[in-house]
C-alpha cells in the first residue's frame, strides 16, 4: 500500500509542476500577442482546498452544472442531500448562504429553491468546513456558500443559458429552464442583472406501513414554476466602494396526491406559493495598505409562504397554512495585516440581527416567534515558517421569546462564549496536515418550529414542527491530511447537546413526522478521497512522470469513501458508509466524458432512520464540449441511468417502514453561450452579485 500511495503522490507533484509550467507558458503567449497590456489569469481548479474551506468549481465542471443546482450538489463527494438526513457535508449540518448572505430558507422551501436554480448559472460552491469567529456562531457545523456566475462587468456583455430534460417513469414529464445575465459599467457605476425561470414536472411514490397494515401509500405528481431576478450595483469612490444587491424569487408549486391506507382513500391537491426578496447594502472602506479593510453590511430579507390542501373528492379544505418571516441584520468587519512572525492578519467585528416569524392556520395565529442576536468577535491568522495558526473567539447574546397559541414558548436568554482554533503544518507545497476545534450553536429554524403542516396530510399521516425546540450546542474536533487538493483523509468528532433531529412517531391513526431534541448525541465521521490517473495503468509510473499535463484535463478516477456514525442514547446504532466514484475521460475532439456512481451500505443509522437498502444509489453520465472559441458550452447527460434512486428506511424504536421512489432517471441537455464582446478591453471581474469579496479581490482593491 505504501509504495502505491507514494507513487500517486509523486505523480501529483508532477501534476502541480506541470500546471504551473502550463500557466507560465500561457502567460508568455499572451504577452507575445497582446503587446498593449499584460493579462494575468489564474487557472481554475476543479477543487481547491484552503485551511478552513473546500471550493468546488461549477463553471467548468459539466457533470455538476448540466442540470439544476440541486442535481449538482448531490454529486459532490461527501455532500449528502436527502429527505431524512437533510443537507450535510462530511457529517456536519450545513447552513445555506447565497452570494455571501444567509438564505434563511429551510426544508421543502429550500429544496424547491435549489431545484429552481440552473446549475450553469453557478460559478462555484464553497463549503466552509471550519467556520471561524468571523462567521456567526449559529452557523453550527459548517456553511455552504453558493456563488453566482462571475461575468464581465466592464463594457456590455451577456450570457444566455438554458436546459431541458425529461423522464418517462410512469409517464412523460418535462423540465426546462432559461436564464440571462447582463453586465455593463460606466464612469459612475457597474451593474449586473441575472434573471431566469425554471419549470419542473416530477413524480414520487411513497408509503408508510407496519407489519400489520398499510398506513399510507401516496402517488404524487408535482409541478413547480420558479422565477428569479438578481441585481447588483457597484459604485466606486476612489478606493472605497458601495455594493447594492436586490434579489427576488417566486415559487409556485402544484401537487396532485392520490393516497390510500387503512380505512381511507383520498385525492387531494396541494398548492404552495412562496415569495422571497432580499436586499443588502455593503460599504467597503479601503486604505493605502491593501491588506487593511473595513466593511459595513445591512441586510433584510422577507420570506412569505402559503400552503393549501384541498380535497378533490368532497371539495373540503384540508389545510390552509400561512407564514411570514422577516430578517434584519447589521454586520461590520475590520481586518489588518501586521508585521509579526512571517505574516499575521487580525480581524474583529460586530453583528446584530433580529428574526420575526408568524405562522397561521385558517387565519388563526398559532406561532409568534422573535429572536434577537448580538455578537462580537476577534480572530488572528498567523504564518510562521511551515505553520499556519487561526485562533479566535466570539461572544454572542440571544433573546428568544414568543408564544404558540395560548402557550408561551420556553424563553432562551443567554450569553455564550464560542472559541475556535486551527493549526496547520505545511509539509511541502500543496501538502499539509491540520487540526481544529470550534464551539458553535444552532438555533432551531422556523421550519422546524412551525406547528402547521406545510407539506401534506391525510387521516393516517401528517407532518408538524415543534415550537418548543431548544438550541443545540456543538463541540467540533477535526484532523485532516491533504495533498495536492485531491488526496485527503480526515476524521472528525462532533458532540451535540440538545441535538435537533427529525423523527417519525406513531399516532392513534398511523404516523407523524416531527422534530425533537435529543439530550446528548455524538457524530463520528471519517472521509477518504484519492485520485488515480488512468495512465498509471497504461504507461506505468516512469512514463507518467515524464508527461507535461494539467491535472484537471486528464483521464482519472476519483474515489471517495465516507463513514458516519451517529451515537444516540438508547439506540445501538451502526455507521453509514458512503461511496462515490467519479471518472473523467477526454475523448477525441476534446469531448469530456464524466461518469459518477454513488451508493451506501445497508443497516446504517441516520439518527432514528435505518437504511434498509442502499440509499440514493445512482449512475450519472455527462458528455460536454465547448465551441466558438469556448464561448458556447454544450452538455448532454443522463442522471440515474438505471433508475435506482430510492429510499427504504426502517424507523428505530417503532415497527414502521418508509419507502419512496422518484422519477430520477432524466435525459437532458444544457447550454451556456457567452455573447462575445467586440471591445478587446472587456475582461472578467469580480461578481457584484456576491456582497462578500474573495481573498484575491480584497488584496487588489486600492492598488
Amino acid at each position: 500500500m505504501k509504495p502505491i500511495l507514494t507513487s500517486i503522490l509523486l505523480t501529483f507533484s508532477v501534476f502541480l509542476y506541470a500546471q504551473d509550467k502550463n500557466t507560465a507558458n500561457d502567460s508568455i503567449k499572451k504577452m507575445e500577442t497582446e503587446l498593449d497590456e499584460m493579462v494575468l489569469e489564474k487557472k481554475k481548479k476543479a477543487v481547491e482546498r484552503q485551511a478552513d474551506r473546500v471550493i468546488f468549481d461549477f463553471s467548468e465542471q459539466s457533470h455538476l452544472n448540466s442540470g439544476m443546482l440541486l442535481d449538482g450538489l448531490k454529486k459532490l463527494p461527501g455532500l449528502i442531500v436527502s429527505d431524512v438526513a437533510g443537507m450535510m457535508y462530511q457529517g456536519k449540518g450545513l447552513q445555506v448562504y447565497m452570494d455571501g448572505r444567509p438564505l434563511n430558507i429551510y426544508s421543502q422551501d429550500l429544496t424547491a429553491y435549489l431545484e429552481g436554480i440552473p446549475g450553469n448559472t453557478i460559478e462555484k460552491v464553497e463549503i466552509i468546513t471550519h467556520p471561524g469567529a468571523e462567521f456567526p456562531a449559529t452557523s453550527g457545523g459548517a456553511i455552504i456558500n453558493i456563488v453566482s456566475s462571475k461575468k464581465s462587468q466592464k463594457y456590455l456583455s451577456a450570457t444566455y443559458s438554458n436546459g431541458y430534460s425529461y423522464t418517462n417513469y410512469d409517464n412523460a414529464r418535462h423540465r426546462f429552464n432559461n436564464s440571462l445575465t447582463l453586465n455593463s459599467g460606466n464612469k459612475l457605476f457597474n451593474w449586473q442583472i441575472n434573471a431566469g425561470q425554471s419549470y419542473t414536472e416530477s413524480y414520487q411514490s411513497s408509503e408508510f406501513f407496519s407489519p400489520d397494515y398499510l398506513i399510507s401509500r401516496n402517488l404524487t405528481d408535482r409541478t413547480n414554476r420558479y422565477y428569479y431576478l438578481k441585481t447588483g450595483l457597484k459604485f466606486d469612490f476612489k478606493m472605497d466602494r458601495l455594493l447594492v444587491n436586490y434579489d427576488i424569487t417566486t415559487n409556485n408549486t402544484s401537487s396532485y396526491i392520490n393516497a390510500a391506507g387503512n380505512g381511507f382513500i383520498s385525492d387531494d391537491k396541494g398548492k404552495t406559493k412562496n415569495f422571497y426578496n432580499d436586499v443588502m447594502l455593503t460599504y467597503q472602506k479601503r486604505f493605502e495598505d491593501p491588506f487593511k479593510k473595513l466593511d459595513f453590511r445591512v441586510n433584510y430579507n422577507n420570506n412569505n409562504g402559503n400552503f393549501d390542501q384541498d380535497s378533490r373528492l368532497n371539495d373540503n379544505i384540508v389545510l390552509n397554512n400561512d407564514s411570514d418571516q422577516d430578517f434584519y441584520q447589521f454586520k461590520t468587519d475590520y481586518s489588518q495585516q501586521l508585521e509579526f512572525l512571517d505574516k499575521t492578519k487580525i480581524s474583529a467585528g460586530a453583528l446584530a440581527d433580529r428574526l420575526d416569524f408568524e405562522a397561521k392556520s385558517f387565519g388563526n395565529t398559532n406561532l409568534d416567534y422573535s429572536r434577537t442576536t448580538l455578537g462580537f468577535y476577534a480572530e488572528g491568522h498567523a504564518n510562521y515558517k511551515n505553520f499556519e495558526f487561526i485562533v479566535g473567539s466570539r461572544l454572542e447574546s440571544y433573546d428568544i421569546h414568543g408564544n404558540a397559541g395560548s402557550d408561551d414558548l420556553i424563553p432562551f436568554k443567554q450569553t455564550r462564549f464560542f472559541p475556535n482554533a486551527l493549526v496547520q503544518y505545511n509539509v511541502m507545497p500543496q501538502i499539509y496536515v491540520n487540526a481544529s476545534y470550534n464551539k458553535k450553536i444552532r438555533l432551531p429554524n422556523t421550519s422546524a418550529l412551525n406547528p402547521n403542516n406545510t407539506s401534506y396530510q391525510n387521516p393516517n399521516l401528517g407532518s408538524f414542527g415543534n415550537p418548543f425546540l431548544q438550541p443545540t450546542i456543538y463541540n467540533n474536533y477535526e484532523l485532516e491530511l491533504n495533498a495536492f487538493e485531491y488526496f485527503f483523509i480526515n476524521y472528525s468528532i462532533t458532540d451535540a447537546n440538545n441535538q435537533i433531529i427529525s423523527r417519525v412517531v406513531t399516532t392513534d391513526n398511523g404516523a407523524a413526522i416531527t422534530n425533537e431534541n435529543v439530550n446528548n448525541a455524538t457524530i463520528y465521521n471519517f472521509n477518504f478521497g484519492i485520485p488515480i490517473p488512468y495512465m498509471l495503468f497504461t504507461k506505468g509510473l516512469k512514463k507518467t512522470l515524464e508527461f507535461d499535463f494539467n491535472p484537471d484535463e486528464i483521464n482519472f478516477l476519483f474515489i471517495y469513501v465516507g463513514n458516519q456514525k451517529n451515537i444516540i442514547p438508547g439506540l445501538d446504532t451502526k455507521s453509514v458508509w458512503n461511496i462515490n466514484l467519479t471518472s473523467q475521460i477526454i475523448l477525441p475532439a476534446k469531448v469530456k466524458f464524466t461518469a459518477s456512481y454513488g451508493t451506501t451500505n445497508t443497516g446504517g443509522y441516520y439518527n432514528y432512520y435505518v437504511v434498509d437498502k442502499p440509499l440514493n444509489q445512482r449512475v450519472d453520465l455527462t458528455f460536454s464540449k465547448k465551441f466558438l472559441s469556448d464561448n458556447l458550452s454544450v452538455s448532454l447527460y443522463v442522471n440515474d441511468l438505471f433508475n435506482t434512486v430510492h429510499q427504504n428506511l426502517s424507523i428505530a424504536q417503532t415497527d414502521l417502514i418508509y419507502n419512496s421512489r422518484y422519477d430520477s432517471r432524466r435525459v437532458g441537455f444544457s447550454l451556456s453561450y457567452k455573447i462575445p464582446s467586440k471591445n478587446k478591453q472587456a475582461k472578467e471581474e469580480g461578481n457584484i452579485l456576491n456582497s462578500v469579496p474573495t481573498n484575491e479581490e480584497q488584496n487588489t482593491i486600492g492598488n
